[in-house]
């Protein structure tokens, strides 16, 4: 699974894991259920709440799925058996066992994803020690309990220096004269072109927006069996990517989150 993690399959391939129905059902009545703290997060880290909701789903099915491997060992076999990350494991394991000093992580006991991640929120043992907060008070950060979960994932994002009900995307066109378009594809470098820089590129967004021609964003593509799509992914799509840093997460994350917080609204102006 790790030398074929989901994020190398094409978008067509991918989205159906997580844009469904059910996902989206589960994802409002979680809202509705966690209402209060979502509420309270979004509001202390300014983080929009779809955001939180979504992550959720997509990385543990809103608390249902936090892997089965036992953290520590996992850690060990990677930092030892798989070469070509070991270096990232091998210091992931010194954090994890920081963590159950620090915090109390029985380590016999965690439970996790095949490479690590831990809680309801999926940290690795370096994300745990550095953006785990104790949201529900009661003296210790746990990502075993909604509350911390939820508030955590608000801090990851915050201290990534989301931008509080700032777009997202725009979808990007591609002028005739732009030949080469593989080569300004995103990289998971750090993001730097503007717009306007992106313009002399002969590449644009496809409908006029308010965005300032100063706006920084990365271009990716989304491949379909029959067609390709071209996004600029804005800022706040880059932070997304900091918590996974793939643009097929981060649209996932994107567009769960916008089908979630449609019907929730939808449900507010029922009552």
């Amino acid at each position: 699974m790790i030398q074929r993690p989901w994020e190398a399959k094409p978008w067509y391939e991918y989205y159906p894991i997580f844009l469904t129905q059910k996902r989206i059902d589960e994802g409002v009545r979680f809202w509705q259920q966690y209402h209060e703290h979502i509420h309270a997060a979004s509001q202390k880290f300014k983080v929009d709440p779809e955001v939180i909701v979504s992550i959720l789903g997509v990385e543990t099915f809103y608390g249902k799925m936090t892997g089965v491997y036992n953290v520590r060992d996992a850690l060990y076999s990677l930092s030892f058996f798989y070469p070509p990350r070991a270096d990232l494991f091998v210091r992931e394991l010194g954090f994890f066992m920081d963590l159950t000093y620090k915090e109390g992580v029985d380590p016999t006991q965690a439970k996790g994803s095949y490479a690590g991640a831990m809680g309801y929120s999926q940290f690795i043992s370096s994300s745990y020690l550095s953006y785990a907060v104790d949201f529900n008070k009661n003296g210790r950060r746990n990502l075993q309990e909604m509350e911390d979960a939820i508030g955590s994932i608000a801090n990851y994002l915050h201290q990534h220096h989301w931008r509080y009900q700032e777009k997202v995307l725009h979808a990007a066109q591609i002028g005739a004269k732009q030949t080469d378009i593989k080569a300004l594809l995103w990289a998971k470098e750090p993001i730097k072109r503007t717009l306007a820089e992106w313009k002399k590129y002969d590449v644009e967004p496809t409908k006029p927006t308010n965005a300032t021609s100063s706006e920084k964003a990365i271009l990716f593509q989304l491949d379909h069996q029959q067609h390709t799509e071209y996004w600029f992914g804005l800022h706040n799509f880059y932070v997304i990517t900091r918590y996974n840093h793939s643009h097929l997460y981060a649209m996932a994350v994107h567009e769960l989150g916008q089908r979630i917080k449609t019907k929730y609204d939808a449900t507010l102006e029922k009552k």
